[in-house]
């Protein structure tokens, strides 16, 4: 019994073969065939290679959701170098509600304002970047990846004494409000005040003020590689001493997540305006580098993301089983189309060959001689 229940189940998955067996005596190679099989594996191998590099390679993915945390303070970082020395400037924070954010987190270093080679290298390379990213935004996902991380712009100054610091370098973060506000640096300390705040410019001379300035760095919220800001790099040279600098800025809640790096974070984009002051022709306004900011409610969620596993196998099934596929269909075709020129071929020599000794045959009747 159990031998008959096996010669069943034997006969069972035999009838149920998909891909039944031809003996060797009915296979016939040809060397078309091997040709064309030769191209086949050679293609499928290219292909599956190529396949395998789309399946490593990853892209960024970009959601959109309302950002519903307002109680959390929002970090500003800050680096910027004004050509004038630290005495005569003053920078701070007032925001939507006019509070006052103390600037105890901003430090003021005497330096130079004209950089050295190396940082004049650096400098340009970040603003041949910034350029790249205004016509190319997809840079942005490559720098997302590879999390670059920006080199620090050391302005340590030399031992040398005779060196006359002209310029004021202002760095450090500040913690405000998340709600829209008004960085600034402008003439004289800062100073309470029961409406707002004011500065103490009333003891600078206006052929000290000179707003040129350098943006090394600028950016909202964790400081992380991989993330270049519009502003970074930024140079702007005055030739009068009374001007105005704005920044019109739309900061972006972000949150990032790469294989790399994991932080909440904040892109922005900035619209710039400048203008000289000159109350005699109607410029009314206040000297100073102004960047007034405002905070989009909606967030970003960027995700790095790749192929799954299983759709690599899917299209790599799809590629092998295509190709062979394909190839086995056009080798029957160009097989047919031969044999059909052949045939003709062959029956237009028979034609020949049987028109062949009855013209011969005439020829012979005409030519032969007479006997007598």
């Amino acid at each position: 019994m159990r031998r008959l229940n096996k010669k069943k189940a034997l006969t069972l998955m035999k009838e149920l073969d998909a891909f039944p067996k031809v003996p060797e005596s009915y296979v016939e190679s040809t060397a078309s065939g091997g040709t064309v099989s030769l191209i086949a594996f050679s293609l499928m191998a290219v292909l599956a290679f190529l396949e395998f590099f789309v399946y490593t390679n990853t892209w960024m993915r970009y959601e959109y959701e309302v950002d519903r945390d307002f109680t959390s303070k929002l970090k500003i970082n800050v680096d910027i170098t004004v050509a004038m020395k630290c005495q005569y400037v003053g920078a701070d924070v007032l925001d939507l509600a006019d509070t006052m954010v103390a600037s105890d987190g901003l430090i003021y270093e005497p330096v130079n304002f004209e950089l050295s080679p190396p940082q004049r290298l650096w400098h340009m390379t970040l603003q041949h970047i910034q350029e790249r990213l205004r016509v190319e935004h997809s840079l942005q996902d490559v720098i997302f990846k590879s999390a670059i991380k920006a080199a620090p712009l050391d302005q340590t100054q030399s031992d040398d004494s005779s060196t006359v610091l002209t310029a004021c370098r202002i760095h450090g973060h500040l913690y405000v409000n998340k709600v829209a506000g008004n960085f600034h640096i402008t003439i004289g300390k800062s100073i309470p005040h029961p409406r707002g705040h004011a500065h103490l410019a009333a003891l600078v001379n206006h052929d000290i003020y000179n707003f040129s300035h350098r943006i090394d760095h600028l950016s909202f919220g964790e400081a992380i590689p991989g993330l270049i800001h519009p502003l970074d790099g930024t140079e702007k040279i005055s030739a009068n001493p009374n001007h105005m600098f704005q920044y019109f800025i739309t900061i972006v809640p972000t949150k990032l997540n790469t294989y790399k790096v994991s932080a909440d974070t904040h892109q922005y984009s900035v619209t710039e305006r400048e203008r000289v002051i000159n109350h005699a022709v109607g410029s009314h306004g206040v000297s100073g580098i102004f960047m007034k900011y405002d905070i989009n409610s909606l967030m970003v969620r960027v995700t790095e993301q790749h192929m799954p596993f299983w759709q690599f196998l899917v299209r790599l099934c799809g590629i092998v089983g295509g190709i062979f596929t394909t190839t086995g269909m056009l080798h029957g075709i160009i097989g047919f189309l031969v044999d059909v020129v052949c045939c003709r071929f062959h029956m237009g020599i028979y034609r020949r060959l049987k028109e062949t000794p009855l013209d011969l045959q005439a020829d012979g009747e005409t030519t032969a001689p007479t006997q007598s």
